[in-house]
């Protein structure tokens, strides 16, 4: 499985960044972004970042990682998955909209 982990660019040189994650710093292939400026944050997988992200976004991914982390290591969950504990489930736009139309068989 791949995760992606949320990193805030500090430095460009062309097509690679450093960036950081707030405990370590590494060097990230920008190729599928394209050029960013220092201070964005982007979705990193292995090595290569893949999308522009907000800060907001940024601090829910992370917290959501933490947590993990936590619960891997035998401790609490704790609110890592508060944003999405405060809503119900979501359907996808198209099933939503079925449903809003009364089709309640595929």
């Amino acid at each position: 499985m791949c995760l992606g982990v949320p990193m805030q660019i500090t430095s460009v040189e062309g097509i690679a960044a450093h960036a950081s994650d707030g405990r370590e710093t590494v060097l990230i292939d920008l190729s599928l972004t394209g050029p960013v400026e220092p201070g964005t944050w982007v979705l990193t997988f292995l090595g290569a970042a893949r999308e522009v992200i907000s800060a907001d976004e940024a601090a829910k991914i992370s917290a959501a990682l933490d947590g993990l982390r936590a619960l891997m290591q035998g401790g609490e969950l704790g609110n890592a998955f508060a944003d999405l504990e405060a809503r119900g489930p979501q359907l996808p736009p198209h099933l939503q909209a079925a449903l809003d139309a009364g089709d309640t068989t595929a």
